[in-house]
């Protein structure tokens, strides 16, 4: 993908991966390769479904996926611009998994913030 831009993204049909994560991961591919930077724009949902041949709400759930993993951030008048590195987004997701097995095992917020900062916060 790397050199070739967007024109070369492609999907494989035949995959079992869902097309959304598919498009995402053409993102993630694209922002690992430099190809895009913070600060970039991301073609629009319609133009980009256009391209890769899928419906255009496939890419918007790409797109809500990649923000929430802190690599995209919504702009007024519908501008998309790539807002973190790959290292930003794995953070944010282990981070996020962690929380979330934290609560499936009963603890609170509160207890999950004292287990990351620890006792040796206060000395920091």
């Amino acid at each position: 993908m790397s050199g070739k831009g967007i024109l070369a993204w492609q999907i494989e049909r035949e995959s079992p991966g869902l097309l959304h994560d598919q498009v995402a991961a053409l993102i993630r591919r694209a922002i690992a390769d430099g190809e895009k930077s913070v600060g970039d724009r991301i073609p629009q949902a319609k133009d980009l479904a256009a391209v890769l041949d899928v419906n255009t709400n496939t890419v918007l759930r790409a797109f809500r996926l990649l923000r929430d993993e802190g690599l995209l951030q919504f702009r007024r008048g519908r501008e998309i611009v790539v807002s973190g590195t790959i290292e930003q987004s794995e953070v944010i997701t282990k981070v996020r998994d962690l929380v979330e097995f934290a609560h499936h095992r009963g603890y609170r917020d509160d207890e999950i913030v004292a287990l990351i900062v620890g006792p040796e916060s206060g000395e920091r």
